[in-house]
């Protein structure tokens, strides 16, 4: 019973030594695959069937074995590829532009949408009220009271 679970212990330790292998959480090549970019077809390397594309996801899948960080491997790429091997732009120096720009595009458009709506409701002309002449007869009166007088 005992060489039973120490044999189990040993066998657990054994295929548990790769996992333990790496100090940090392990990335994938799934997750790698959206935030890269085929540098031939220019998408991101989950759609691309490219040779290019191929000789990517073989360096990142060796460099995952290897246990390196996804940072690790974005950088190394940037250092082959340039900038452009990413699907989005990073969040900082001139290339924070590309994340605030779009927002700040809809929000002036929004106030200069609002500011012409609020103009143009101040704009609206006053109804004119109506001429003192315009006031019925007796007769219509009395005959639109009649009829007035047939619904109640």
């Amino acid at each position: 019973m005992i060489l039973r679970i120490a044999a189990a212990a040993a066998a657990a330790l054994v295929f548990a030594a790769p996992a333990a292998a790496c100090v940090h959480p392990r990335t994938s090549l799934a997750y790698l695959e959206g935030q890269v970019m085929c540098p031939t077809c220019h998408t991101t390397l989950d759609m691309s069937d490219s040779a290019a594309a191929q000789q990517i996801k073989g360096f990142i899948t060796k460099r995952i074995a290897q246990c390196a960080t996804a940072r690790q491997i974005k950088s190394e790429l940037v250092a082959n590829y340039g900038q452009g091997i990413l699907a989005a732009p990073s969040h900082t120096g001139f290339d924070l532009l590309a994340w605030w720009l779009p927002i700040a595009g809809v929000l002036g458009g929004a106030l200069v949408l609002a500011v012409g709506v609020w103009q143009w409701s101040r704009r609206r002309e006053p109804t004119e009220p109506a001429p003192e002449g315009s006031e019925l007869d007796e007769e219509t009166e009395r005959r639109l009271d009649d009829l007035l007088a047939r619904f109640d």
